[in-house]
């Protein structure tokens, strides 16, 4: 069994389980129990009462963050030469055709997000082996499939990000930094539960939002009241 350090009981003392959260208690609360030597990143678990083998019950989205992820996102554009300049202004990282293609291929997939155009889609078919299960498969459903590629790679640069909900019923997602300041932290973690809120599918029975948790790395979870989540 692993040892729990003093630093972790510590940690641990300062969050009660038997209590439910505000969005902004818990936001202040991941603040003082994080103690780790880097910027750990903020994260909220949110258990839906859906199935998602249902294809009416997959909930998945995109959400533009009030203060952005903290990450320095590496975004490639995967476009026709006509729409490299414009990508690259954008602030894409990567922009390219066939050689990003013959590099995947590879294995390469050291990025976080990949935008193309529609007219590509048909060359990224055979790349759903190794793109799919990192996440990186473009979708039109999450923007990123456009032929407003500039639209597309300045969102992303600017702190939208694409979820959807696991094999368990549980939405994860990284809303921000610790070194945020909790009040960036707490309408950073509302705007995503309300966007969840918004695509409750009409099939969805019963209370939808079971369960919210927050937590950084390494850190213990508090647990969010999902009824009360907005008051301060």
């Amino acid at each position: 069994m692993a040892r729990v350090t003093k630093k972790q009981k510590e940690a641990a003392g300062k969050v009660d389980k038997n209590k439910l959260y505000t969005v902004a208690e818990a936001s202040k609360i991941i603040k003082e129990i994080t103690d780790v030597n880097f910027d750990a990143s903020v994260e909220l678990a949110v258990r839906l009462n859906v199935d998602p083998r249902k294809a009416d019950q997959m909930v998945r989205g995109v959400v533009t963050l009030p203060h952005g992820t903290g990450k320095d996102v590496k975004v490639l554009a995967l476009v026709t030469p006509d729409k490299e300049e414009e990508a690259k202004a954008a602030g894409a990282d990567y922009v390219g055709l066939d050689e990003y293609l013959e590099k995947i291929k590879g294995g390469w997939t050291d990025v976080d997000v990949i935008v193309t155009m529609p007219a590509v889609m048909g060359k990224l078919g055979p790349l759903g082996r190794v793109l799919g299960p990192r996440g990186l498969m473009p979708n039109p459903k999450t923007g990123t499939v456009t032929m407003d590629v500039a639209k597309a790679v300045s969102d992303v640069k600017a702190g939208k990000i694409d979820f959807r909900v696991d094999k368990t019923g549980i939405v994860h997602a990284a809303i921000g930094k610790v070194s945020f300041e909790a009040d960036k932290i707490r309408e950073n973690a509302i705007e995503l539960i309300n966007t969840l809120g918004r695509l409750k599918p009409q099939s969805a029975k019963g209370v939808y939002m079971t369960s919210i948790y927050m937590s950084s790395t390494m850190s213990p979870s508090v647990q969010i009241d999902t009824k009360r989540f907005t008051e301060q």
